[in-house]
């Protein structure tokens, strides 16, 4: 069953890389309960850099729980926990060789539908404090998705996540992720 395992939100801060401060919305923590599904993100979290974070295409970023056995090999030592991730929804079943652009859900009372895989920036490294974080995470094809939220509404850990439509003309997140990367370009249409 495609569901919500943790919900996660965190606020920006500044935090220091390479001997400067760098503001950041990279940190998230698990939340029990109910929270407010918004057009641009969920109550409680918010995003440092808003040209390339967050808002109407952005509004939620999906990581899969199942990715975590990979990370905890990748990353020994246990710094790879829920939050580690930054995303908001840790969501099980939901791939990205699974999920397509275009495809529509319902979550909570809430409805969605994804828009982009993740391509990371360099806070990801400011996150594991590596400098090659980025590209092993790009690398591993294990990059996760973003929703835009058609419908507000509550979502919380334990929702299913149900399919209310599948796009007709089917691409991949892992393979448009792929092509993203490959011409620099972030924008899914």
């Amino acid at each position: 069953m495609n569901e919500i395992v943790s919900l996660n939100v965190g606020m920006p801060r500044e935090v220091m890389w390479h001997g400067r401060a760098v503001t950041t919305g990279i940190f998230k923590s698990p939340v029990n309960g109910r929270v407010a599904l918004r057009a641009l993100n969920l109550d409680g979290d918010g995003q440092a850099d808003l040209s390339v974070h967050g808002g109407e295409y952005k509004a939620v970023y999906c990581y899969p729980l199942e990715h975590y056995d990979y990370w905890k090999k990748e990353l020994p030592g246990g710094i790879c926990q829920w939050e580690c991730l930054e995303k908001t929804f840790t969501t099980e079943e939901m791939h990205e060789d699974s999920v397509h652009l275009g495809d529509r859900f319902s979550v909570g009372s809430a409805e969605v539908v994804v828009t982009q895989p993740r391509l990371p920036c360099y806070k990801l490294g400011v996150r594991f404090q590596s400098d090659d974080m980025v590209r092993r995470f790009l690398a591993s094809g294990r990059t996760g998705f973003y929703l835009a939220v058609t419908r507000e509404g509550e979502v919380g850990a334990g929702d299913e996540i149900k399919v209310i439509s599948r796009r007709a003309m089917r691409c991949r997140c892992r393979k448009s992720r792929v092509c993203i990367s490959r011409s620099g370009t972030t924008t899914m249409t």
